[in-house]
């Protein structure tokens, strides 16, 4: 049998249209006398974007008049007073998700004129707001924006030189659900999409050639691109194993799967690609990937995300919990919470998952002591109020909001969550600073309100570290269900596989989810004839279009698959 290839850091998947590259054939086609729109995120490298169409116009004896949206902004006073939360005013850590509209960034919007003897560019986040002739959308990765306002180089949407450094609040809970929201009216539309990770010399697609691929994508399985983040906890397991960001500190985060900033290669095996938002891809086919229940029930958001937490060679978590769904509505705005497992791919002897409190903790002593440590510097011993588990390897564990939690050095989880991501709410973070050597943030008073006292004791073992159910079982395979709560809206399953064994699945009109935690991997085919092989550690999301697939277990050894699916 041939061997299963390893873990794929950047999966591409082909599609038919031609990905082009450069800002000269992107513009070869364009006659004078129009108006041309470019909108895309704040974070784009404007300046060299409008130079490269400029320019490439030039080329072709064609001068290009440019409008920046950029200087149509409200005033930063403005702009701060619109999307300013009486309910979270002084917090340094969180704010409500924005629901203002991009118009109401605008002092006033521009009002392009086509020329005869040139073509109009207006440029910048906004620019689908003014009248135009053809759209294009420059768009750049979420994780390059967030780089940016961590290394101090970056500034919020709207935010003028000059008046200070953009943060991650902002960025995170107004920017972008604002441009998000924006975008998603306009993908459907647009003539041209841009890919500006390479700002000179930009992959892109053109308008017919990108609907046609997330047409192909909402029918088949797919992957998004991984991405790993370091911490002051982080560790180097992703490193090791799956040979990713070896020149980084550590390998904290793994992205596999979070709907808000997770996008999808597309191109050819050899050719130039182009990363598409999964959101945007949601936004267009929202019943043929969530399925029809499960978009009534959450719109366009994508439930479910995979992620990793590498402590090996690290430190521990921080001791948190996530808000309790009434105050996530309430408080930050998310219409579900954040419901988490945890999935453990490695651990094993003296190693521990913090997990609820314990049967006698004294929550008055622990406010006190929680609170000392984060205004006085002084340390605690967590564990005279929060339980530890043995972190034995794939063993899950169940964390509804309001829990106490946290991974212990030296594992590896896999979690496998509701997909609000930005609320990790800390009781105790070990008195830990960050690389400029400032103690992180500690959310002491969000957390004891948070806080639900009936997660102690016995009830913790019983409710939430389950043992494995059969669902249904076969020549060589056995389906689980190894982690369900009535008031966690998703459910986990686990597949075990023989070699060679094959059992039979179908999305029953609601995507699916699932990553190979232990063996080489599975090949999936699907009754419409498309395949995927899935190595380890890696994450595949099935589309609710998809119906009957079939799993595969590859290699020479037995095969364990975890698969999530709202229930």
């Amino acid at each position: 049998m041939p061997a299963v290839r390893g873990y794929e850091a950047e999966p591409c998947h082909t599609i038919k249209g031609e990905v082009g590259l450069g800002y000269r054939e992107a513009v070869a086609a364009l006659p004078p006398g129009l108006v041309l729109a470019v909108d895309g995120p704040g974070a784009v490298d404007w300046e060299t974007v409008a130079a490269g169409i400029r320019d490439a116009l030039a080329a072709r004896d064609i001068t290009a008049k440019q409008i920046d949206m950029r200087e149509h902004f409200a005033p930063w006073p403005d702009i701060l007073a619109l999307t300013a939360s009486a309910v979270l005013a002084d917090d340094p850590d969180f704010a409500p998700l924005s629901r203002a509209g991009l118009a109401e960034f605008f002092a006033e919007l521009p009002a392009p004129e086509a020329r005869a003897d040139s073509v109009t560019v207006v440029f910048g986040p906004g620019a689908a707001l003014a009248p135009y002739d053809l759209l294009w959308y420059a768009d750049l990765p979420k994780r390059h924006a967030e780089a940016g306002i961590t290394r101090g180089r970056g500034r919020n949407l709207g935010q003028p030189a000059g008046t200070g450094a953009g943060t991650t609040r902002r960025l995170f809970y107004i920017d972008w659900p604002v441009l998000d929201r924006h975008r998603d009216t306009l993908v459907g539309g647009v003539d041209l999409w841009l890919d500006t990770q390479q700002a000179q010399d930009p992959a892109w697609l053109a308008g017919p050639a990108l609907r046609e691929a997330l047409d192909g994508l909402a029918g088949q399985p797919f992957r998004t691109r991984p991405t790993f983040n370091t911490t002051s906890w982080g560790g180097h397991w992703a490193q090791e194993q799956l040979g990713f960001n070896r020149e980084a500190a550590n390998t904290a985060l793994g992205y596999e799967l979070i709907a808000p900033e997770s996008g999808i290669l597309v191109g050819t095996p050899d050719g130039p690609r182009v990363e598409v938002p999964l959101q945007a891809l949601v936004a267009l086919h929202p019943e043929e990937i969530l399925g029809e229940g499960v978009h009534a029930t959450f719109g366009t958001s994508f439930p479910i995300r995979f992620d990793y937490l590498d402590t090996v060679g690290g430190g521990n978590l921080s001791v948190h919990c996530h808000p309790q769904s009434d105050y996530m509505r309430r408080v930050f705005g998310w219409p579900y919470t954040q419901h988490e497992t945890y999935y453990m791919m490695l651990g094993g002897p003296g190693r521990k998952v913090f997990l609820g409190l314990r049967e006698d903790a004294d929550l008055a002593a622990f406010r006190r002591e929680a609170d000392r440590a984060f205004h006085d510097g002084v340390p605690f011993d967590i564990e005279r109020h929060v339980q530890t588990f043995p972190a034995d390897p794939h063993q899950l564990f169940l964390i509804p909001g309001g829990t106490p939690h946290g991974s212990g050095e030296g594992n590896v989880v896999l979690e496998i969550s509701a997909t609000p991501y930005l609320y990790s709410l800390r009781f105790y973070d070990w008195l830990r600073t960050d690389r400029a050597g400032k103690r992180r943030p500690v959310h002491v008073d969000h957390a004891f309100e948070n806080l639900d006292p009936d997660r102690s004791g016995e009830a913790v073992a019983r409710d939430l570290v389950q043992q494995p159910r059969t669902l249904r079982s076969g020549a060589g395979w056995r389906e689980d269900v190894i982690g369900r709560l009535p008031e966690m809206f998703f459910e986990v399953r686990r597949l075990e596989l023989a070699p060679d064994s094959v059992v039979n699945d179908d999305t029953d009109d609601r995507f699916h989810v699932l990553n190979v935690v232990e063996g080489e991997g599975i090949l999936l085919e699907t009754s419409g004839g498309h395949s995927y092989e899935l190595a380890y550690a890696e994450t595949l999301t099935v589309p609710a279009s998809v119906g009957a697939y079939r799993v595969r277990a590859l290699g020479a050894g037995p095969v364990r698959c975890v698969k999530a699916l709202v229930r």
